[in-house]
């Protein structure tokens, strides 16, 4: 029976046949639904549950009578956070700090992955990117005691070597140029190791018989890498990168919110940590509420438009 045939014999049965069918199957599915339960109630707790929280940016929240009991007040929050010269100052520090973060850490975890596909001693390879991912699982606090130790003005090694060669101490940590390079750095050698391992399963998946090939024809190794390894690895450093736009107003609190000061507020104040100051510990839930919706509003759009670039000019994107 063609499937012509066999849709036009379900839509002529009655409808009892049709729930009794579809019992059936979902019985036979139910192991298969169950399974699916923990993943369902995850998203709809934590994705689809605070999206009510978002009206709390539009009315002027007490927290005893609730969202609801609140009264409205429609973009009175975002007029005053874009009015606020702190918040934009903000705004320009967590695009400084995204943007270098892009164009320094970005391409780190490339390069690395490509180094290490160029290793021809697997024991070593092994050694090296080990070494090189275990930042990633040490939490901010610890990286901070550890720069700490490196980047103290009075007995960080650092400036130990400095004084040492004749020179006067830098206080990287308390001056607002230097601090951006050590956000910036600390950034790239915590995650280069861990985003190298996606791209080396990518490189993983190039077919061996055309490194063969090109080595038949002469191509140097630096060829081979630039023709066949950066080539093949391509959709996914356009994935990453869409995505990573998506999060270009998301500069690391965490990292900040734990290394900064008040001395470098004038670089190092991202929206966040501003979210966290002005709208949860003064208790103005709808300003920080405002804030994250404009930032999430931002983020939309970047992943838009650049799905929408990427599927111009290199006719790959996330869909």
């Amino acid at each position: 029976m063609s499937a012509q045939g066999a849709v036009a014999v379900t839509r002529g049965q009655p409808p009892a046949s049709r729930m009794r069918r579809g019992w059936q199957k979902f019985v036979k599915y139910l192991p298969l639904y169950i399974l699916l339960l923990p993943g369902v109630a995850y998203f709809l707790t934590f994705r689809y549950w605070p999206i009510y929280g978002l009206s709390m940016a539009f009315v002027d929240f007490q927290i005893f009578e609730g969202i609801l009991g609140s009264p409205w007040v429609g973009l009175k929050h975002f007029e005053s956070i874009l009015k606020s010269p702190m918040f934009v100052r903000s705004i320009r520090n967590t695009l400084v700090i995204s943007v270098l973060r892009l164009v320094v850490g970005f391409p780190a975890p490339i390069i690395l992955a490509l180094m290490l596909n160029e290793l021809r001693f697997s024991g070593l390879k092994r050694v090296i990117q080990t070494i090189t991912y275990l930042p990633y699982f040490l939490s901010w606090v610890i990286i901070y005691g550890i720069l700490l130790a490196f980047l103290s003005p009075s007995a960080g090694l650092v400036n130990q070597w400095i004084r040492s060669l004749g020179g006067q101490a830098i206080p990287f940590l308390t001056d607002k140029n230097w601090f951006l390079g050590v956000i910036i750095g600390s950034g790239v050698w915590q995650g280069a190791g861990w985003g190298a391992i996606i791209y080396l399963a990518a490189l993983s998946n190039i077919s061996p018989e055309l490194y063969e090939a090109a080595t038949i024809d002469g191509a140097t190794r630096m060829q081979q890498i630039w023709h066949i390894s950066i080539p093949g690895i391509s959709s996914t450093i356009v994935l990453l990168l869409i995505l990573n736009l998506g999060y270009l107003l998301d500069a690391g609190f965490g990292q900040i919110y734990i290394m900064y000061n008040p001395m470098v507020y004038e670089t190092a104040d991202i929206i966040d940590t501003w979210v966290f100051r002005n709208g949860i510990e003064q208790f103005r839930f709808s300003i920080g509420t405002a804030a994250s919706v404009f930032k999430s509003l931002v983020g939309l759009i970047l992943v838009l438009t650049a799905n929408r670039l990427a599927k111009r000019y290199t006719d790959q994107g996330i869909w």
